[in-house]
């Protein structure tokens, strides 16, 4: 039967320490993944959950977004997915007596770790004014307090809706239309923080923010490069495609500050063959300094130009622009800066180009290890010069593979959650609904806690997510939080964002995605995108965790018609009693959604267009593919400081916590520690295992400091250095954000080392 949650928070005060692990999965994944969900469901529960997940007739993993092929294995699940879907599935309730035995100032105090431990929350709560602690509200109540504060606006842009990346094409597009129709672009996601940079420069240089592969173009590469991700923590299901497309012959290039297990070697749990003796994927590990990508890929561009015949000059010359610049900017790539940029030896170089030069069909892969720093959007772009060069775009096994975290976070966009919305959509929403939606632009994420700051936003909703622990800057975050007259939270569980509020809060309990949905239409399903463009159905299977949810579609409705009331021109009821109502509409607004209810019905969806993977046809300004010649940049390290990035622990994803454990870098019982190379750490004069004080350093020269880490000797890239987040996050200074798409820049944070102001372990994760 499940566990009871924990009581107080565990100490982390001394987090044990062992040699990193070289192999992922296997064994030791099934007997975690099965410990961690009989604790949350029991056994009965679990193998009726887990045996849904992914399936054409079940549910979408509410984790990452990683597609899944026509044909599904029983188990179509990986370790840190079937997490992600105990702790949604738990049998532990938060009820309205939890709230009663805990003040605010406790919640505020409670690792993210414990909140999320407690379980699902029962019924809407409410914070009034100057309250301490949270108390039940029905729902009705609960709209009227959103549209009393909605509708004292000065303007509608004093209003900020955020969105998760687990909502659902559905609820996202009803969202966005609402928030339209009150009269504001202010819909910031979680896109912002991650794969902004992504969208910015495929955008540019493809015409469409999106990658151009399948999970059959994995499998038919000749050479995959997988850069600044690590597929084993984030994206365990990746690791099969890996496997199949090296068994087939595929050459498979790592470029990454720190070795990852699931790199290394697969010991695959679906066959009696990987899990005895696993795979191993890496041919070539390339151990680049935190930032040194940009230069890396330019100077292989360098060397494909002077080597005759390695570029494809009829595919340059009939589909793309701006090469001759482009060539032009590329020779003057040269080994000695490349070489101090990257931490690379020229040998290793050399070795990849040969790599590439033998490959007919190469595929790049990628994820916040090349988003999230200042110059990520130029960084990606010379991804794209890369592949263009070589005729790798709109080529089977070949092209752009930016690999989205969240399972629906790239429909949440397609859906109209952006806050810069091209005119051609607004003109089909207003078309189809008979207002006219505002055209000026939006707040962004890192915008909108500005605008919270600065006094100019003033109502903050969220669907989903932990927006307080997923941004940067956590001190000016919190502060900008409490300055809200209202802060809302549609929420499944318990975060560290209920505990940080406005004047008034809210949070709206909702279904999840193993729930059954069940509407006056009768039962109803939702839609999701994947990171490869697929669309298709998810069909909860459980009962709801407590009578009293609404489900996120029914939560927007309601919203919309207590706010805008006779005022709206849109038929709001007809949403809720049945989504294939809202599903009509999005095939009339949204670019390739035509006959939607027909196609998602198909098993296993269907896939969306995309011109430059399907014909080689690029709706850019140009027409046609766009070379780029940024500058190369490299961030700068003063002497004695180290390059920080923010990253996960095997034990998480994204802000959720599920232990205090990362398995395969040998950390257990604790989240507080800064893995150092062991030379720099000698150079700093930091022990293993000695505790420091993180602190940042950015041109505003504000003190960001994180307390009490834990070093330890760890063999990343020479001047780096990494440690977990949301701990990190108050390191991050606001303003430091990527040129072009304005994500934080969280994976090159300049720190110093000082002794702890507090003694060691201090402060919990949150």
């Amino acid at each position: 039967m499940a566990s009871k949650p924990p009581a107080g928070d565990p100490v982390q005060d001394a987090p044990q320490v062992e040699a990193p692990k070289h192999a992922a999965a296997g064994l030791p994944a099934i007997g975690h993944t099965l410990l961690m969900a009989q604790q949350q469901m029991g056994l009965r529960r679990t193998a009726r959950t887990l045996l849904k997940v992914n399936q054409k007739d079940g549910f979408d993993c509410p984790g990452c977004a990683w597609p899944e092929g026509d044909k599904r294995h029983t188990a179509e699940f990986c370790e840190n997915g079937a997490k992600a879907v105990a702790e949604e599935a738990t049998l532990r309730r938060v009820t309205p007596d939890f709230f009663a035995a805990h003040p605010l100032a406790d919640l505020a105090t409670r690792s993210g770790y414990w909140l999320g431990q407690q379980g699902r929350i029962t019924q809407p709560m409410y914070l009034p004014p100057g309250a301490d602690r949270y108390e039940a509200i029905t729902w009705e109540r609960a709209f009227e307090i959103i549209a009393e504060e909605l509708n004292a606006l000065a303007s509608p842009d004093e209003a900020l809706f955020y969105t998760s990346g687990r909502t659902s094409n559905e609820a996202a597009f009803l969202l966005q239309l609402f928030a339209r129709e009150f009269g504001t672009n202010n819909l910031p996601d979680c896109s912002n923080m991650c794969h902004e940079s992504s969208g910015s420069a495929l955008t540019e240089t493809l015409g469409v923010g999106k990658g151009s592969v399948s999970l059959e173009d994995l499998h038919q590469a000749d050479l995959i490069v997988v850069a600044g991700q690590n597929p084993g923590t984030n994206h365990p299901r990746m690791l099969s495609a890996l496997e199949k497309a090296k068994s087939a012959g595929a050459k498979i290039i790592s470029v990454n500050p720190l070795p990852e297990a699931g790199l290394e070697k697969f010991k695959n749990p679906q066959t009696p063959q990987g899990m005895i003796k696993g795979a191993a994927l890496t041919d070539l590990f390339l151990q680049i300094r935190i930032g040194g990508d940009q230069a890396l890929f330019r100077l292989l561009n360098k060397l494909i130009v002077e080597t005759e015949g390695a570029v494809d000059e009829l595919f340059v010359r009939e589909h793309t622009h701006g090469c001759e610049e482009f060539r032009a900017a590329a020779l003057e790539a040269d080994w000695d800066s490349t070489l101090a940029a990257t931490g690379l030896t020229r040998a290793e170089i050399e070795e990849a180009l040969a790599m590439v030069l033998a490959s007919k069909r190469t595929i790049v892969c990628w994820a916040m290890g090349l988003t999230q720093h200042k110059h990520s959007v130029p960084t990606i772009r010379e991804v794209v010069n890369f592949l263009l060069l070589r005729g790798n775009i709109g080529r089977t096994g070949a092209g752009v593979c930016p690999v989205r975290g969240h399972s629906n976070v790239q429909g949440d966009r397609t859906m109209g959650i952006f806050e810069r919305p091209a005119p051609a959509f607004l003109d089909a929403l207003e078309k189809e609904f008979g207002f006219a939606p505002p055209r000026h632009h939006g707040y962004d994420v890192v915008r909108s806690i500005e605008a919270l700051r600065d006094g100019r936003a003033k109502v903050f909703f969220a669907m989903g997510g932990n927006f307080v622990a997923a941004t940067p800057d956590t001190e000016v975050t919190e502060a900008a939080m409490r300055r809200a007259s209202l802060t809302v939270h549609v929420s499944t569980k318990l975060n560290r964002s209920h505990a940080v509020t406005g004047r008034r809060a809210l949070i709206l309990p909702t279904l999840g995605r193993t729930d059954k949905d069940v509407q006056r239409g009768g039962r109803q399903f939702v839609t999701v995108e994947d990171s490869m463009g697929m669309v298709h159905a998810s069909r909860g299977n459980l009962s709801p965790a407590s009578r009293h949810l609404l489900s996120e579609p029914a939560i927007v409705v309601r919203m919309a018609q207590a706010t805008l009331g006779a005022k709206s021109t849109v038929e709001w009821a007809e949403f809720e009693k049945d989504y294939a109502t809202i599903r009509e509409r999005i095939a009339r607004v949204v670019p390739g959604f035509d006959d939607f209810n027909a196609r998602v019905a198909h098993p296993g969806g269907f896939q969306l267009a995309h011109a430059p993977r399907d014909e080689r046809r690029f709706p850019t300004a140009t027409g046609k593919a766009n070379f780029t010649a940024a500058p190369v940049e490299v961030p700068e390290l003063p002497e004695g400081r180290l390059l920080l990035q923010t990253l996960r622990s095997h034990d998480q994803y994204n802000t959720t916590i599920y232990g205090l454990d990362d398995r395969y870098r040998g950390i257990k019982g604790g989240r507080r520690v800064v893995l150092v190379n062991p030379e720099d750490a000698r150079q700093l004069g930091l022990a293993d295992g000695s505790y420091t004080d993180l602190v940042s350093e950015w041109k505003d020269g504000v003190e960001r400091r994180a307390p009490g880490f834990r070093v330890v000797h760890y063999p990343t890239a020479r001047g780096c250095a990494a440690a977990y987040y949301p701990e990190t996050n108050v390191l991050v200074p606001l303003g430091a954000t990527a040129d072009v798409s304005n994500t934080p820049a969280s994976k090159s944070v300049v720190v110093r080392f000082e002794s702890p102001r507090q003694g060691a372990g201090a402060g919990n994760e949150s």
